[in-house]
């Protein structure tokens, strides 16, 4: 039995012009992959930076069209967010998502019901608090850690103390014994799919 660590580096809100190509260039740096969340009206302009995060290996999933509170949203409305940011990011990269991130993780009964995808969260880094430093992100997120985890960042554009804080979090999971898996490579270990996920918001793979 191995007693490898995994964990996902997740990223929401982009493509960005600049902090998404920052961010990967991270990733590269270190020799790992990480998943991106995609707002749907993100795209259009920017599908080279998504192809970019799929030649190298990251995985790319579906975080709504337009960043909503969906709670408002009758059933109609929730698919046509998913459905329409699913068919831009299959027109770039042939497949389909597997797993959303709500937009604010927030949830309700409805969305659950509409959403044919595995909900995740992940645990937070305050990294969206522009008060709140590399350092401090950096620090959240190691803290946190521990095998099966989901870690929520942002690529939102402009966010460069995420981009920052990233020296510090991917060395130091590594010196701690953790591989850096997709959110897909994540959940497969995990032997959780679509047919088996709990009807929950998923930010560990053993909750």
């Amino acid at each position: 039995m191995s007693d490898k660590k995994y964990i996902a580096l997740t990223f929401d809100d982009g493509p960005s012009d600049t902090t998404t190509r920052k961010v990967l260039d991270k990733l590269k740096k270190y020799g790992v992959i990480g998943s991106f969340f995609l707002i749907g009206d993100c795209i259009p302009g920017r599908e080279d930076i998504v192809k970019e995060e799929l030649d190298y290996g990251c995985d790319i999933q579906n975080h709504s069209l337009t960043h909503s509170d969906m709670r408002t949203f009758d059933a109609d409305t929730i698919k046509a967010e998913i459905d329409e940011t699913t068919r831009r990011i299959v027109a770039i990269s042939g497949k389909e998502p597997t797993f959303f991130r709500p937009p604010y993780i927030y949830v309700n009964n409805l969305m659950m019901e509409s959403i044919p995808l595995i909900f995740i969260s992940g645990y937070g880094c305050d990294d969206w608090v522009p008060e709140v430093g590399a350092a401090e992100r950096a620090k959240k997120a190691i803290e946190g850690a521990k095998d099966g985890a989901v870690v929520l960042l942002h690529d939102l554009e402009g966010n460069d103390a995420t981009v920052e804080a990233l020296d510090t979090i991917i060395p130091e999971l590594k010196r701690l014994g953790y591989e850096f898996v997709t959110i897909t490579e994540l959940f497969k270990r995990a032997g959780i799919n679509y047919s088996n996920a709990k009807k929950e918001v998923y930010s560990y793979t053993d909750q």
